[in-house]
């Protein structure tokens, strides 16, 4: 996707615009067998050590995206579906959803 972003820059005259990922994550609970705190630390460990590699992607190898995780923490008074509830790398009360480094 990030990709298909920058060859529509490219395609537009604007190759040197930086790409943002400004919101990515994977939910801990609230949508069946997908939706698991292991399912959650193994996309965003993945997606961690990614960005820290700076291995870029194919359309922009050796170029690290600036990305943030949604969200801090879980949030337990959301209104709507329940997996909406479940984004956060810590509970409410500060204990974390599941391990993880951002080493």
């Amino acid at each position: 996707m990030v990709d298909a972003l920058h060859a529509a820059l490219e395609k537009a005259g604007a190759p040197k615009v930086q790409v943002v990922v400004s919101e990515t994550g994977w939910p801990s609970h609230g949508n069946g067998k997908v939706t698991t705190p292991a399912n959650a630390q193994i996309y965003n460990a993945n997606l961690i050590s990614h960005i820290l590699s700076s291995r870029g992607t194919p359309r922009r190898p050796g170029n690290s995206t600036e990305t943030y995780l949604f969200s801090m923490f879980n949030e337990n008074m959301k209104p709507g579906a329940a997996v909406e509830q479940h984004w956060g790398l810590f509970h409410p009360n500060k204990w974390p959803v599941y391990p993880i480094s951002f080493l």
